[in-house]
């Protein structure tokens, strides 16, 4: 379980928010709602390790915070993160080597996410959905209990939105967390909070 207790985060002089508490379980889905610069991405990165907040505390389950965030959580941002002189089956191999995966769970990864054809292409190469199938192969290639994603589905076309709602399901039926910030509804059973609320 991850908790987040009386967490204040501000950009510059401004407060994004101020004493935001939350807990996630094993199973669930928590979907971050609110208007653009209301601190969605930034509650992501505090979680992440990324930025440090101003006040409060977060806490994984009583796993260490640095282990936690080292091997118990994928981070997905806005940006692919890709390097785009590599091929997608370089580039592939490097997300996932770096993320701990086993050929195994690669091999599942290509297959889940159609990358079959994509492989021998240089990553510039590809449409930005075909990018953010790429990237988001890691997060089936070696699995950890808690996904942190950013705006996961803006580049995927209708069919890649319901796969990956697929795996977003079987994730959590599997005791995985999922803490979404989104602008469209999720396509799971998913608790919201929105993050501008009462300000």
């Amino acid at each position: 379980m991850i908790s987040v207790s009386a967490l204040t985060v501000s950009r510059g002089e401004r407060i994004l928010f101020r004493d935001l508490s939350l807990t996630v379980a094993p199973g669930e889905v928590l979907a971050l709602t609110g208007a653009n610069g209301a601190g969605k991405t930034s509650l992501l990165r505090a979680i992440a390790g990324f930025i440090r907040p101003d006040a409060g505390e977060i806490a994984f389950g009583g796993t260490d915070v640095h282990e936690a965030r080292r091997q118990h959580l994928h981070w997905q941002g806005p940006l692919d993160g890709l390097k785009t002189a590599r091929s997608a089956r370089d580039e592939l191999a490097f997300q996932t080597r770096f993320a701990g995966a086993d050929p195994d769970g690669v091999a599942a990864a290509i297959d889940l996410l159609a990358l079959t054809p994509l492989l021998d292409l240089e990553v510039r190469q590809l449409s930005a959905g075909q990018r953010r199938r790429l990237a988001l192969a890691r997060l089936i290639a070696a699995p950890r209990p808690l996904w942190l994603l950013d705006e996961p589905f803006s580049p995927l076309d209708a069919r890649w939105r319901a796969v990956f709602g697929t795996l977003m399901q079987a994730h959590v039926d599997k005791g995985g967390a999922v803490i979404a910030a989104v602008h469209d509804p999720l396509p799971v059973p998913a608790r919201t909070l929105d993050i501008g609320a009462g300000r």
